[in-house]
């Protein structure tokens, strides 16, 4: 299989029959040996029925349906455990994203890259409720990663096979995968593609988001800057806390030499509990470092992209 596209739904039952009938015409004139998969996301609606019938009539055509809602990430989790084809396209089901641009998509990742991400230049997204909230989305993990992007959250992706399966996501981390792939370091870029507005149906956008958003976003801080080196995090506050207890002490002490008395006083309690505090986190810090150390020992990521011995490749 050349290519697999993933398309997860959530109650697009007026949308599905549309984009499949755009994604064949533009294979047409790209290559017959392609796969789609679309993943109902525990519709309420008729759109598991209607990639059904899709599916009967179209062999190409696999449907994955879940019980219930469980979120974009793990839906493209479990499809990228199942697709064959060597470039995996990701779209949203709502036909924002164009079907007409696979062939840009596709000649990029011909030059090399592993991962191309969609860029919305011309969003057609109500201005307060997604555009500001993603420009701004789109500048933190910017400077957190050092990947800069002007789009991180654009569904219409593309990715050679080495990097869905590297993958692993749960949460909200499907807006942070470019992120993730270049800190494994997958290249990564993005091209211009026509958005248009929502024909049908209403955007899944929520405030919750916003939260859920918030502590993943942590948690990519984690895994793209210290999750081989977890010390650098936990020994970095718990020198802060450590180091800032033991001044404060030092200044009681001179103190108490002084003759001053400084038993009950409650910066004692704040330096000692410092001091503790900052053990506790170096402490932490050792222990994810010989958690890790086994891991590497255990398992050797995918970290050689090619080996050249003599005229073989």
């Amino acid at each position: 299989m050349d290519i697999s596209f993933v398309i997860p739904a959530y109650n697009e039952e007026e949308s599905i029959g549309i984009l499949h009938g755009k994604i064949s015409e533009t294979m047409k004139s790209v290559t017959e040996r392609y796969e789609i998969l679309f993943v109902d996301d525990g519709s309420t609606d008729a759109t598991y029925k209607r990639m059904k019938e899709i599916s009967e009539h179209d062999d190409r055509v696999r449907v994955l349906k879940f019980r219930r809602n469980f979120g974009k990430s793990v839906a493209l989790d479990e499809a990228f455990r199942r697709v064959s084809g060597e470039i995996v396209f990701t779209m949203d089901a709502d036909l924002q994203d164009d079907p007409n641009e696979i062939p840009r998509f596709i000649e990029k990742i011909e030059q090399g890259y592993d991962l191309v991400s969609g860029w919305k230049q011309k969003r057609k997204d109500p201005v307060f409720s997604k555009n500001l909230p993603s420009k701004l989305f789109n500048f933190m993990i910017g400077v957190v990663s050092g990947l800069r992007l002007h789009d991180y959250n654009c569904g219409f992706k593309a990715y050679r096979r080495t990097v869905v399966n590297r993958i692993s996501l749960y949460g909200e981390l499907h807006r942070y995968v470019p992120a993730i792939a270049h800190s494994s370091g997958f290249q990564v870029t993005e091209i211009p593609v026509r958005h248009h507005s929502r024909p049908y149906g209403t955007s899944k956008f929520g405030i919750s988001r916003f939260y859920r958003g918030f502590y993943d976003f942590i948690t990519v801080v984690f895994l793209t800057r210290y999750l081989k080196r977890p010390m650098h995090l936990f020994g970095g506050i718990g020198l802060l806390f450590s180091t800032t207890g033991f001044l404060t002490c030092f200044y009681l002490t001179i103190l108490w030499f002084g003759g001053e008395s400084i038993g009950s006083r409650p910066l004692l309690i704040l330096g000692v509990m410092l001091m503790l505090i900052g053990i506790q986190f170096i402490s932490t810090g050792l222990v994810a470092e010989m958690i890790t150390y086994g891991r590497q020992q255990k398992s050797r990521e995918d970290l050689v992209e090619k080996y050249l011995n003599g005229k073989n490749e």
